[in-house]
């Protein structure tokens, strides 16, 4: 004799497999915030700037690429908050809204740009060289976009005028971003391998 399965058993799967999902998303974002924080502690101080050269944003690149916009974007909105309220998550273990906070606001732009270069990098149809072009100019959106905030938040926390406030916080970051990106680009396949 064959049973067929009763709905409650089928809604107790269904159930049980949106909460593995749930449990595993939570898991993915905290390795992304965990990623963030330890890749984010490279950093070369730099003796005119408050905006020390960091590998946080190639860890945003990263984070986004792999994971996806949302987990990425939530992995970085993790790491804002834990700064936001003082835990010691920012470079040099260090935590609060400091004058380079608005950078930190700038990773969920990143991780959730880069999210996005690595789900049209796997539906793109075109040849490797276009594929790869746009994926580059993606990467290159998603790691300008940490200059909204970024130079924002300078800006008022210093006090200093545009010219300054691009000077201390664009200037001296743009080749190191230009490379990051290009090599961040060769992370959009992991995406694909990662649902």
């Amino acid at each position: 004799m064959v049973t067929k399965p009763s709905s409650t058993s089928i809604a107790g799967s269904l159930t049980h497999s949106s909460a593995l999902a749930y449990v595993r998303d939570a898991g993915l974002v905290l390795a992304g915030t965990l990623a963030l924080i330890l890749i984010g502690q490279i950093t070369i101080p730099l003796p005119f700037t408050p905006v020390p050269i960091s590998m946080g944003t190639f860890a945003a690149l990263g984070v986004g690429a792999v994971l996806g916009s949302r987990r990425g974007a939530l992995s970085a909105l993790l790491l804002g908050a834990l700064a936001a309220v003082g835990a010691p998550v920012l470079a040099g273990w260090s935590g609060g809204t400091v004058v380079t906070f608005g950078y930190v606001v700038g990773y969920i732009l990143i991780a959730a740009i880069a999210g996005r270069a690595a789900t049209v990098w796997s539906r793109h149809s075109g040849s490797t060289a276009a594929r790869v072009a746009t994926g580059v100019a993606l990467m290159l959106l998603a790691s300008a976009s940490v200059y909204i905030p970024g130079l924002i938040w300078l800006k008022v926390a210093t006090g200093a005028g545009w010219g300054t406030t691009l000077y201390l916080g664009l200037v001296p970051f743009i080749v190191g971003d230009i490379l990051k990106s290009v090599v961040a680009t060769g992370l959009l396949p992991a995406r694909s391998r990662l649902r």
